[in-house]
C-alpha cells in the first residue's frame, strides 16, 4: 500500500513539476522573453525569430519600445450568422485558376459571400494563398460600411514634415452581415471615398473609387482637385502610387486592399511571431450606438499612439507608443503583380491564421530590395447588443498604420484622431449619392 501511495504522491510531484513548466513556457514568448517584459534595445534580440528583420532592428536601435502582452484567441468572436455562414462556406466555395471566390457546384462567382470563406486553410493547397487574402478581406468586411475622420502625418527622423486631416467613408456590398445587405445592382465589392479638409491648400481634394466584384472589370476611379474645379476620371492601374505625397498607398487600404485577381500568389509559410495589438481591448470596450444604427467604434481614451505626439519620446518619431505586442499564429504569403508598370515588384504580407487581420505588409522592389514597411494594429472583435446574440466588430481605443519608407528613412501614419472626439463609425448606413462622381465638386472650397 505504502508502495501504491509513495507511485501516487511521485505521479503527483511530477504531473505539478510538468504542469508548473507548462505555464513557464505559456508565459514565454521565446527563450529568456516572456509576457510582461518591454522588448526594447537591451533584449531585442530574444526576439530574432519573431519579427520581419527591419522591425527588429527598430528595436536593437531603441526607435521602438512595447510591452508584450497575453492577447485572447480571437476564433469565434463572430456573430452566430456568420460562424453558420462560415461553417458552410468551407463545403461550398472555392477559388478558379483567376483567383475570384466560386461556388463549387456551378463554378460561378456567388452573387453575395458571407462569413470567412475558407476557414481551413491546408498549406499543401496549391490555392492556399489566395484564398488566406480572401479570408483577410472578408473578416474585415464583416465590421460593416465605415466613416472616420483621421489625421495622417507625414514625418521623417526629426519630426512632421506635414499632417493631413481627411474624412473616409467605405461602403461594402459584399461581406456584410444579413441585416445591414444592400441592393447591389451594379454587382459591386466596394466604394470609397476620401475628402481632405486640413490643411488649407489642399481642402476639398476627392478621390471616389468603385471596385467590382468581377474580376475582369478594372476599378473607377475619379478625383477632384480644388483648384482645377472639375472632376476627372483617373487610371486605376496606379493604385501603387502614394496618396497625396505620402507613403500610403491605394493598394494598402486597412492592410491590403490590392484585387487578388490582380496578382500571383504563393504560399510561404506559417509561423509563429509578434504583432501589434491595442491593448485596451483585452478587458473589452463598450463601444457608442449611433442615432441612426451603427456604431462609434473609437472610446475616447485616445492615446498619443505616436512618438511624436508623446512628450520626451526619444524614438523614431513614428514609433506605436502605446500599443503593444502579442504572439500570434500567422501565414505567410507572397504576391507578385501582373502588371509590370506596379511600383513593387513583390508584396509579402503576413496574416493572423485566426482573426485573419494583417500585420506585416512588405514591399519590395524588382530586384529584391526592401523599400516599403507597411505595419498595422490588430484588433479584438467585440460584442454590443443582446447577450443572447450580440454583433461582433472590431473596436478600439486607438488606431494606428505605419508606411515606412525603409530606403528614405521616413514614414506616414495614419489612424491617429485628429481631435478626441473625431468619428470612427461602422455598420451604419451610407447614402449612396454620396458616391455619384458627379457630385464630387460639393467637397470643393
Amino acid at each position: 500500500m505504502r508502495t501504491v501511495l509513495s507511485g501516487i504522491a511521485t505521479a503527483l510531484v511530477l504531473a505539478i513539476v510538468h504542469w508548473g513548466a507548462g505555464v513557464a513556457r505559456a508565459q514565454e514568448v521565446a527563450p529568456g522573453l516572456k509576457i510582461g517584459d518591454e522588448l526594447n534595445k537591451t533584449n531585442a534580440n530574444l526576439a530574432k525569430d519573431l519579427l520581419p528583420p527591419e522591425i527588429l532592428k527598430h528595436y536593437q536601435n531603441g526607435d521602438y519600445r512595447n510591452r508584450i502582452i497575453a492577447f485572447p484567441s480571437v476564433a469565434g468572436r463572430w456573430e452566430k450568422s456568420f460562424l453558420a455562414a462560415t461553417e458552410k462556406n468551407a463545403t461550398t466555395l472555392d477559388v478558379d485558376d483567376r483567383g475570384t471566390v466560386i461556388d463549387r457546384a456551378t463554378g460561378k462567382q456567388p452573387v453575395y459571400v458571407y462569413g470567412l470563406p475558407f476557414p481551413n486553410i491546408q498549406a499543401d493547397d496549391p490555392k492556399a494563398a489566395v484564398k488566406i487574402v480572401w479570408n483577410q478581406f472578408y473578416g474585415y468586411w464583416a465590421g460593416g460600411n465605415t466613416y472616420n475622420r483621421t489625421l495622417v502625418a507625414m514625418l521623417n527622423r526629426k519630426g512632421v514634415e506635414r499632417e493631413i486631416v481627411a474624412d473616409g467613408w467605405f461602403k461594402f456590398f459584399d461581406g456584410e452581415a444579413p441585416k445591414y445587405r444592400e441592393e447591389n445592382a451594379l454587382n459591386l465589392q466596394s466604394q470609397f471615398l476620401g475628402v481632405v479638409t486640413k490643411p488649407a491648400d489642399v481642402q476639398g481634394t476627392a478621390s471616389l473609387s468603385w471596385r467590382y466584384r468581377d474580376a475582369e472589370k478594372r476599378d473607377s476611379v475619379w478625383a477632384y482637385v480644388p483648384a482645377l474645379r472639375r472632376v476627372r476620371a483617373v487610371s486605376p492601374a496606379n493604385r501603387s502610387d502614394g496618396y497625396l505625397g505620402s507613403d500610403f498607398s491605394g493598394d494598402d487600404g486597412f492592410f491590403f486592399d490590392g484585387k487578388p485577381q490582380d496578382f500571383g500568389w504563393k504560399l510561404v509559410g506559417h509561423r509563429e511571431g509578434l504583432r501589434f495589438v491595442d491593448p485596451y481591448t483585452v478587458p473589452g470596450l463598450k463601444v457608442e450606438p449611433l442615432p441612426g444604427g451603427g456604431w462609434n467604434t473609437l472610446t475616447d481614451l485616445n492615446p498619443p499612439t505616436a512618438g511624436y505626439r508623446k512628450p520626451g519620446w526619444d524614438g523614431v518619431p513614428w514609433a506605436p507608443t502605446d500599443v503593444a505586442l502579442a504572439k500570434r499564429s500567422m501565414w505567410v504569403i507572397e504576391a507578385t503583380p501582373h502588371d509590370k508598370y506596379y511600383l513593387y515588384g513583390k508584396i509579402e504580407l503576413w496574416i493572423d491564421d485566426e482573426g485573419w487581420d494583417g500585420a506585416w505588409n512588405r514591399k519590395f522592389d524588382y530586384s529584391g530590395e526592401l523599400v516599403n514597411s507597411f505595419q498595422s494594429l490588430g484588433r479584438l472583435n467585440q460584442p454590443q447588443g443582446p447577450a443572447d446574440d450580440p454583433e461582433w466588430f472590431g473596436a478600439s481605443a486607438q488606431v494606428w498604420e505605419c508606411a515606412e519608407n525603409v530606403k528614405h528613412n521616413r514614414a506616414t501614419v495614419g489612424g491617429l484622431r485628429p481631435d478626441p472626439h473625431a468619428p470612427f463609425h461602422r455598420r451604419m448606413r451610407i447614402d449612396p449619392s454620396l458616391f455619384d462622381s458627379a457630385a464630387l465638386t460639393r467637397f470643393g472650397k
